[in-house]
């Protein structure tokens, strides 16, 4: 191979007298064998002898892990040249940004890299922030998920994102210079100059949805849709611009009607819940006459038999003073209501009705712990697990059992800040929703109820601790059984389910139970459950 005496004395010029750093790489020792003195003054060595001897043998690049640093040269080995721009520590020095240029030639058959670093100046640098953060808004504001309408202070659209042209049925662009009218469905009323004028008067960051009932657009076909709208603003150049968010909430609209819809069905079908309890009380009564009737043969169901007879006994005892009460009250309050026809006594006309709606609802708990334990026993209660933040969950539910506080009541909250962990969320705001409701309803006045979360190892673990009345060793024992009501609460309203139903909901979850009491003292629940970080892929 012809050889040009001049090559060499050439390259030493070429990399001697470089200004950037120029080094010669050898792939398979993963280190440089020449550097030039641009260099070693770059990197922060006293000498190229010093660089070269380098034992940790890598560039300290945090941005450029070794197998970015890999993926590079096999970039520069499939197009001839490959470049980066990341960040480079010297050193016992303080990081500076730079591009790393990679050309490859070989020698002998053995791989090596010609390498450039060049540090970024600061106007590169600003320009190439600049150039990042605009990519992003227009990644932001292209792709965003909701409609994105920009508009002068005239009320002129000046920018609209993708998603509020499919919103309302315009061509890509289509937007861009009509008046935000075009977007509002006429109705008699509107304001919309005066809203303008008062807004550039005093921007400010609102939700137009918590003062407007029934937001709508319209279409550019002429069809109008239930909308939700948030405002914000900015200024450019001394000059106002409104930008406002607009989320299509067609679905939420119907699912709501669809929910009341439902809600009708389920209080039409509360009256005939009662009698359908009657029948199967009365069928559990028939078959257990059947049962003592065939006592001899049945000797091997004799456990069985005494099981059904203690849980029929509890339930007509709780069913005949639980639906007896709100029955009561419900009776009462519609005798009362007659006697009051005036116009002027509506006062007293709404106490007895609030009085009736708070006796159907506690009804409808009633016959809701029914149905649940059926379906926990019939295996149709499943866990999903999900995502979640034990914090925001715990905050959630405390806030709303706000209602169910007596006077002085607090409940204190320990949950510290999390990453999210994968259970069940409806499953566990139902524990803690029954824990915390005990806690209060078998606690007094100017108690405090504690409740504390904490995830370590793969297990969240719930601590839940009241003042109250405290629970019995010998009733401890019994206290997660169907029916079963501790001796010193049964003055309390109660069905004895709301504990049974909470077991197997943490059985649900793989979790365990430890319960600590004290009578007159107090009581002390630990929930222990194990979680996953996240799902498997």
């Amino acid at each position: 191979m012809p050889t040009d005496p001049f090559a060499r004395v050439l390259a030493d010029l070429f990399i001697a007298q470089a200004a950037d750093f120029v080094g010669i790489y050898d792939a398979a020792a993963g280190w440089f064998t020449r550097v030039n003195p641009a260099g070693v003054q770059l990197l922060g060595y006293a000498s190229e002898p010093a660089l070269l001897a380098e034992p940790d043998r890598a560039l300290r690049t945090p941005a450029l892990p070794p197998a970015d640093w890999a993926a590079l040269q096999a970039r520069a080995r499939h197009h001839g040249r490959a470049d980066v721009e990341t960040e480079i520590v010297p050193p016992g020095g303080e990081a500076f940004p730079a591009r790393i240029e990679l050309t490859p030639f070989q020698v002998d058959d053995a791989p090596f890299f010609l390498v450039r670093i060049a540090r970024r100046s600061r106007l590169r640098q600003a320009e190439h922030a600049l150039a990042q953060s605009v990519r992003r808004y227009e990644a932001v504001f292209a792709n965003a998920t909701i409609g994105i309408l920009v508009c002068s202070a005239a009320g002129t659209i000046v920018s609209a994102n993708q998603m509020a042209h499919q919103q309302f049925g315009y061509a890509p662009d289509a937007l861009t210079g009509q008046r935000i009218e075009v977007l509002v469905p006429n109705a008699a009323g509107r304001r919309h100059v005066q809203l303008r004028a008062s807004f550039n008067a005093a921007p400010q960051v609102r939700s137009m949805s918590a003062h407007h009932r029934n937001l709508e657009g319209l279409r550019r076909d002429g069809t109008v849709f239930p909308v939700a709208v948030s405002l914000s603003y900015f200024h450019l150049d001394d000059e106002l611009y409104a930008v406002s968010y607009v989320q299509d909430i067609t679905l939420q609209v119907n699912a709501t009607r669809d929910l009341l819809a439902e809600r009708q069905r389920v209080e039409r079908l509360n009256a005939d819940l009662e009698q359908k309890v009657t029948d199967r009380t009365q069928a559990l009564q028939r078959t257990l006459e059947e049962l003592e009737r065939h006592r001899a043969d049945l000797a091997k169901a004799l456990a069985a038999e005494q099981e059904l007879g203690e849980l029929k006994s509890r339930f007509v005892s709780m069913a005949s003073h639980e639906f007896r009460t709100p029955l009561t009250a419900v009776l009462t309050s519609a005798a009362l209501v007659e006697r009051y026809p005036a116009g002027e006594q509506q006062p007293q006309r709404r106490r007895h009705l609030d009085r009736i709606r708070q006796s159907v609802a506690h009804l409808n708990d009633i016959l809701e712990e029914f149905l649940s334990v059926g379906r926990i026993e019939e295996g149709k209660v499943v866990a999903y697990p999900a995502a979640l933040r034990i914090p925001a969950l715990l905050a959630d539910t405390v806030a709303d059992l706000q209602g169910l506080l007596k006077p002085g009541q607090t409940i204190v909250q320990d949950a510290p800040a999390a990453e999210p962990v994968w259970l069940d969320p409806s499953l566990l705001r139902k524990i803690l929703v029954n824990l915390l409701s005990n806690a209060l309803k078998y606690s007094g006045d100017n108690s405090v109820v504690t409740v504390r979360a904490a995830c370590a190892a793969g297990q969240l673990t719930l601590v839940v601790e009241d003042q109250g009345v405290g629970i019995s060793e010998e009733d401890q024992a019994h206290l997660f059984e169907r029916f079963f009501r501790a001796r010193n609460v049964t003055n309390v309203p109660g069905t004895g389910l709301g504990l049974y139903i909470m077991a197997k909901y943490v059985e649900l979850l793989r979790g365990t139970i430890a319960l600590r009491s004290t009578l007159a003292v107090g009581t002390t629940v630990t929930l222990t459950i194990p979680y996953e970080n996240h799902p498997a892929d």
